[in-house]
């Protein structure tokens, strides 16, 4: 077995420093199950150290101009660009992304994001005009403080981008902690951080577990935000921890995204949603996991959805190509494993699939690509996010029924629509209840806010609204236009 890297050190003050003290934890490969790191849990010393060094670096790094801000996160990016392989091997050990699909999508997510909010920040205007019926009136925006950024493994660059760029560029200092289970990816963006000269104290790392760090995070007087991705049952707990101190707390949580696919829909249509679900192994918040089929087309559905499904291949992620790679953990696997079985002990029809490891498969934490038909919006498999490569396919006879059962969840993220009708596709688009609304497989376009409603969480990240979510505004009177 190779040797485990040592990843014990956290980032506090621009420096790398020792865990205040000793709690060992291995980061395990799912594809292996084999330990390949070895990180540390941090103490409260640790959040505490890392919080007062954010706080003693605020009022410098918020008063420093915006173009000098800039340009470290343009240096940031330029680094990220050459370090992108790093990226990629960390996020494949770390979480399973196969490598085409971990150096491609899930790396570049980070740089990508960097990018888009570079360009969303070079045109932002932190004072403006309230408008021409108040002459004297300005809203200005301002950096919030010390910034708790608590981010989860199935996306890990994607959503560290989306939270420490923004952060950072409107003046915020910030304490990052990764997810235990997929930290490396952060040690290797912390080393970008620290070549790319950032002062002392304006970002800091501590790795550790959501009982410890996680809390110390939420209910620390000294952070003014917290901003959190990751389940929605972890999200009431934090914006339970964090009610004492007042702090802004902005969530991104879970989904159960429904696909509307009418009868008129284009071809690929079903293929695309079933592919969509299957996509980094089914964990993502925002996957499609509830196809809703216009009941003159549902039989076909079944049927194309139960081939694509037999013809998705899993593998490991140490290796090239377009299969999925495994689930991220032990735990993570048997949650599925046990909500693929409900499913059949519910009445669901299991057309592809089912529970167990895929043929020829003897370790790892694989899941067998699976799609069930004839689901009601009852079943727990159409009710809880399973957060694995798992379809349920649902019947519907009329448009207000179809907006009825995909409105019918605790959540609120994405919906879908597949329709060459343009007339229903915008009806629909206001009609469905979520922060994002995708319709004929067209992506959202660069800059969109990210963000849900519900039991999603309502935080807003990307663009120019994922700036202005890590500022306040203030509302000011008397402004003198001429001085």
């Amino acid at each position: 077995m190779a040797e485990l890297q040592d990843k014990r050190k956290f980032y506090i003050n621009g420096e790398w420093v020792n865990p205040a003290r000793a709690a060992d934890l291995e980061v395990i490969d799912p594809t292996t199950e084999e330990p390949v790191a070895i990180i540390s849990l941090g103490d409260e010393a640790d959040t505490n150290a890392a919080v007062a060094a954010a706080k003693a670096a605020f009022p410098a790094w918020s008063a420093t101009p915006p173009a000098e801000r800039l340009a470290l996160v343009e240096k940031l990016l330029e680094i990220y660009k050459r370090r992108n392989k790093d990226m990629a091997l960390a996020i494949s050990a770390e979480m399973g992304a196969p490598a085409d699909m971990s150096e491609g999508d899930q790396a570049q997510a980070g740089s990508f994001h960097i990018e888009t909010f570079i360009d969303a920040f070079r045109n932002f205007e932190f004072i403006r005009p309230l408008g021409a019926h108040a002459p004297s009136s300005m809203v200005a925006w301002e950096p919030i403080g010390v910034v708790g950024l608590i981010t989860p493994w199935n996306w890990p660059m994607n959503q560290v981008a989306l939270k420490v760029t923004p952060a950072l560029l409107a003046g915020n200092t910030v304490v990052l902690k990764p997810s235990e289970i997929a930290p490396l990816s952060s040690i290797v963006f912390t080393e970008m951080v620290d070549e790319a000269g950032f002062p002392p104290g304006v970002f800091n790392m501590v790795n550790g577990d959501g009982l410890g760090v996680g809390t110390q995070l939420s209910t620390h007087p000294d952070v003014d935000m917290i901003s959190f991705t990751g389940s929605t049952r972890a999200g009431i707990a934090i914006t339970k921890a964090a009610a004492d101190t007042v702090k802004k707390v902005a969530l991104e949580l879970g989904g159960k995204g429904a696909n509307l696919v009418f009868a008129d829909a284009d071809e690929k249509a079903v293929t695309r949603g079933v592919r969509h679900v299957f996509y980094n192994s089914g964990q993502s918040c925002n996957a499609p996991t509830r196809m809703l089929v216009e009941r003159s087309a549902y039989d076909k559905a079944v049927e194309v959805a139960a081939k694509v499904a037999a013809e998705t291949p899993v593998g490991s992620a140490h290796e090239p190509g377009r299969h999925i790679g495994p689930v991220v953990s032990k735990q993570q696997w048997e949650k599925i494993q046990g909500l693929i079985q409900q499913g059949i002990d519910e009445g669901a029809r299991l057309v592809a699939g089912g529970p167990g490891l895929p043929e020829g498969v003897n370790r790892g934490y694989f899941v067998r690509p699976t799609v069930f038909a004839d689901v009601n919006n009852d079943m727990t498999i159409a009710r809880q996010e399973i957060f694995g490569p798992v379809l349920t396919i649902i019947p519907f006879d009329s448009e207000d029924e179809a907006v009825g059962i995909a409105n019918d969840t605790i959540y609120g993220l994405t919906n879908y629509v597949q329709t060459q009708d343009g007339a229903r596709r915008n009806r629909l688009a206001r009609k469905l209840r979520s922060g994002m609304v995708e319709m004929n497989g067209i992506g959202r376009g660069r800059g969109s806010a990210f963000g849900g409603v519900k039991a999603s969480g309502r935080a807003r990240e990307g663009g120019v609204a994922g700036l202005e979510e890590f500022m306040d505004s203030k509302a000011i009177s008397g402004w003198d236009q001429d001085a």
